[in-house]
């Protein structure tokens, strides 16, 4: 804390595994922001990444831990670090946002007696049966953060976390960033260049890390079952190094006769104009997100969305009037909505855009889920 802190500004540290790309770390960059602005102090405590610089830029502080660690013993060492730092930074609040340094923060947080605070990201798997008590530590939080009501649900479910601890604050984006207008002709004349999208021809745009449940594979046979044969799909996401998965995808689309069709571009470091070149934007996961926010980033943009009709997709899509909900893991299903959606003249899909907009710029704006977010602290702070 430096001489010119007023003495009762906040001071929170959030902690997870690494500052990669993601979800969970552009939340921390956010709400790292919304600390400083609100004149408080803002730490970050992970392995490191690309992204640290991003939070520094945002008024922050990092600290470098080996808390993308799973050992019992290298959780247990991470706590003594932690409880160092707390002590030394005079910590208010720990905001754990992953489930091994959430281990971490919660023995931290007990030994200093600063504040717990949890996000609960995802519908974490519980098999075998030992990873039930592995995921509790997202519930011991005095407040625990869900980033959907279908998170919210499971957290009350599985753990038994009565409602008055439970916030749901869903993530958001920005609407000045994930803008229509504020992206140039030229930027999608070189995104269409690089991806190699024929003149005219109406893009199906599946954004995600190359994964299995994340549904490329129902999407590609979805594009096989197609009455639109003209349409071209580009599945945008990193292969993360399963390179065996990628090339499968890419034999699928040979067998079915779609190769000519199928684009996998790896990870695109211009989302907004990736969007807004696509006349669709595809979910097709076939576990439950806990919000998935490519479906309001595409809505931002103004781009009709179909998505698997389960988690958090269910409660940011209104079916038929926002987008459209397919059923998980059906190819069929998911055919006949994209050829419904291209059937569709280009004012009715703009319409439908539009109102996606409209709902994004209501509900799910990075600014409502800061605000939120520091109502938390707050209330954390006033209960100590």
């Amino acid at each position: 804390m430096t001489n010119d802190t007023p003495p009762d500004a906040p001071v929170v540290l959030q902690v997870l595994p690494a500052l990669h790309g993601g979800g969970v770390e552009r939340g921390t960059v956010e709400i790292a922001a919304a600390i400083v602005r609100a004149g408080g102090i803002a730490l970050v405590a992970s392995a490191g990444g690309p992204m640290q610089a991003e939070v520094e830029r945002a008024g922050g502080r990092c600290f470098t831990l080996n808390l993308d660690t799973k050992s019992p013993f290298g959780i247990w060492r991470n706590a003594g670090r932690l409880a160092r730092l707390i002590r030394a930074e005079r910590v208010d609040i720990v905001h754990a946002r992953s489930r091994a340094p959430a281990w971490s923060a919660w023995l931290a947080a007990r030994r200093t007696g600063a504040a717990f605070v949890t996000t609960y990201h995802a519908p974490y798997g519980e098999r075998p049966r030992l990873k039930r008590a592995y995921n509790a530590v997202m519930a011991r939080g005095e407040v625990v953060i869900a980033i959907s009501h279908y998170v919210a649900g499971l957290v009350a479910a599985r753990h038994g976390v009565a409602p008055s601890r439970i916030r749901v604050i869903p993530r958001g984006v920005d609407p000045a960033v994930f803008d229509p207008a504020a992206v140039g002709a030229d930027r999608l004349a070189a995104l269409a260049q690089a991806w190699g999208v024929p003149a005219g021809a109406p893009v199906l745009l599946l954004p995600g890390r190359l994964t299995s449940w994340k549904g490329q594979r129902q999407m590609i046979d979805a594009l096989a079952r197609m009455r639109h044969r003209e349409a071209v799909l580009v599945l945008v996401g990193s292969d993360q190094g399963r390179r065996r998965y990628a090339e499968g995808l890419a034999a699928q689309a040979a067998r079915l006769g779609v190769a000519g069709r199928v684009r996998l571009v790896g990870h695109a470091g211009d989302m907004p104009a990736a969007l807004l070149l696509s006349d669709i934007v595809v979910s097709a996961s076939t576990e439950p997100e806990g919000f998935g926010r490519v479906v309001i980033e595409a809505q931002a943009m103004a781009r009709p969305v179909v998505a698997t009709g389960h988690g958090g997709a269910a409660e940011t899509i209104a079916h038929g009037v926002t987008g459209w909900l397919v059923p998980p893991g059906d190819a069929a299903a998911l055919a006949e909505a994209l050829d419904a959606v291209l059937d569709l003249p280009a004012a009715g899909r703009a319409a439908f855009g539009a109102r996606a907009r409209a709902a994004v710029q209501t509900r799910y704006t990075v600014a409502a889920m800061q605000q939120a977010t520091l109502d938390v602290y707050r209330g954390v702070r006033r209960t100590r």
